[in-house]
C-alpha cells in the first residue's frame, strides 16, 4: 500500500483524493480516506482576459491550504513520490499562472504540475477504468470541465485523444452569460460542434461501444434523469442512461429557469450558473456520437456516469514515482 494525495484543479473546480493505492497480482486499485470537492471558479474570466483573478486566486490557495492540512491529518508523506497537484485549463491559459503555482508549492511543498490537454486525457482515461466494467469494445470517455473537455478513445488505454476548448465556465462566458435566449443558444451549439467535427478528425466518433461520462456536469445531468432530490454517489456511479433519456435531461437543465435551478437538491449552488453551458455541451456531445454509432450500423444504447475521473488517475499515476 502507498498512501497517496491526489489533487486536481481545474476551471471551476478544486478537488482533493486521499487513498491507499495498491498494486496486487497486476491489477491497481485505490481504497479511499477522504475526497473533497471545493468550487472556487479559478479560471473566471481567463477566457476574457488571459488571467488569473485575484480574488479566485485568494479563494483557490485558501481551499489548498485545506488540503494541506488534510495530507497532514491523514500522514500523507511529503514529496513528489506520495504527492501530486495537477492544474488543468485555467492554468495552461493564465500569462500569470507563476503565482499559483508558487503558491501551491509553498502551501503543499511540491511542485503543481500545468499539464497539457493529451496528459488530462491519458489520465482520465486511467480513471474511468476503476469505475466502469471491462470490455472489449472500445470506450469513448468524457471528461466535461469548466475550461476544456477531453475525449479519448481506447479499450484498455488510449488510442487516440483530443482536449478542446469547451465547457461549462467557457461557454457561459463566450454565449450564455446573460441567459440562454435562441440566438445565444445557437451560437453556442454551433461552435460547439464545430469543435466536434474537428476532433472527429483525431477520435473515430463512430467507434465507440461505450460511452462514458465524468465530471460535475454530467454528474447533474445524471442526478436529474435519475429524479434524485439530492446528489447520491451510489446512485450515479455507474448510472447507464438511455441516449433518449440524456437528451431530455440536457434540454430540461438547459432551457431551466433560475428558480428551478435553486431548487434541485443535487445541484450544487457553484454550479447553477454555468450548468446550462455544461449541459448544452454534453447533448451535443452525445448526439454526435449517437448519430455517428448508428451511421456505422453500430448505434450506441446509452451512456455510462463514472465517479473515478482524472482524479483517481492522478492518484494511480503515484503508484510509478521513484520506481525504476
Amino acid at each position: 500500500m502507498t498512501r497517496v494525495a491526489a489533487i486536481d484543479c481545474g476551471t471551476n473546480t478544486i478537488r482533493l483524493l486521499i487513498a491507499d493505492a495498491h498494486r496486487r497480482a497486476g491489477a491497481v486499485g485505490l481504497e479511499t480516506l477522504e475526497r473533497r470537492n471545493e468550487i472556487v471558479r479559478l479560471g473566471q474570466g481567463v477566457d476574457r482576459t488571459g488571467r488569473l483573478d485575484d480574488a479566485a486566486l485568494e479563494r483557490t490557495l485558501a481551499v489548498v491550504a485545506d488540503f494541506a492540512a488534510q495530507c497532514e491529518h491523514h500522514g500523507v508523506p511529503q514529496g513528489p513520490e506520495h504527492r501530486r497537484f495537477v492544474a488543468t485549463s485555467a492554468t495552461r491559459d493564465a500569462e500569470n499562472r507563476e503565482v499559483f503555482t508558487t503558491g501551491v508549492g509553498r502551501l503543499l511543498g511540491i511542485a503543481p504540475e500545468v499539464i497539457s490537454g493529451d496528459e488530462e486525457a491519458r489520465l482520465a482515461f486511467a480513471g474511468s477504468l476503476l469505475g466502469t466494467a471491462a470490455a472489449r469494445a472500445p470506450r469513448l470517455v468524457v471528461d466535461l470541465g469548466g475550461g476544456s473537455t477531453e475525449l479519448v478513445l481506447g479499450v484498455e488505454a488510449p488510442s487516440a485523444a483530443i482536449s478542446l476548448d469547451i465547457g461549462s465556465v467557457r461557454i457561459t462566458e463566450r454565449h450564455l452569460a446573460h441567459g440562454v435566449t435562441p440566438h445565444a443558444e445557437a451560437a453556442a451549439r454551433a461552435e460547439v460542434r464545430g469543435l466536434l467535427e474537428e476532433a472527429a478528425r483525431v477520435v473515430d466518433l463512430s467507434a465507440p461501444g461505450l460511452l462514458v461520462g465524468m465530471a460535475g456536469t454530467i454528474t447533474t445531468v445524471a442526478s436529474h434523469a435519475l429524479g434524485l432530490e439530492a446528489f447520491d454517489p451510489r446512485a450515479v456511479d455507474g448510472a447507464e442512461l438511455g441516449v433518449e433519456q440524456v437528451l431530455a435531461s440536457c434540454e430540461a437543465i438547459v432551457h431551466s429557469s433560475p428558480e428551478q435551478r435553486e431548487g434541485w437538491g443535487f445541484l450544487s449552488p457553484g454550479r447553477r450558473d454555468v450548468i446550462a453551458a455544461g449541459a448544452l455541451v454534453w447533448s451535443e456531445i452525445v448526439a454526435r456520437v449517437a448519430a455517428d454509432t448508428a451511421a456505422a450500423g453500430r448505434p450506441l444504447r446509452g451512456t455510462v456516469t463514472s465517479l473515478r475521473d482524472i482524479l483517481d488517475g492522478v492518484a494511480l499515476s503515484l503508484l510509478d514515482r521513484g520506481r525504476p
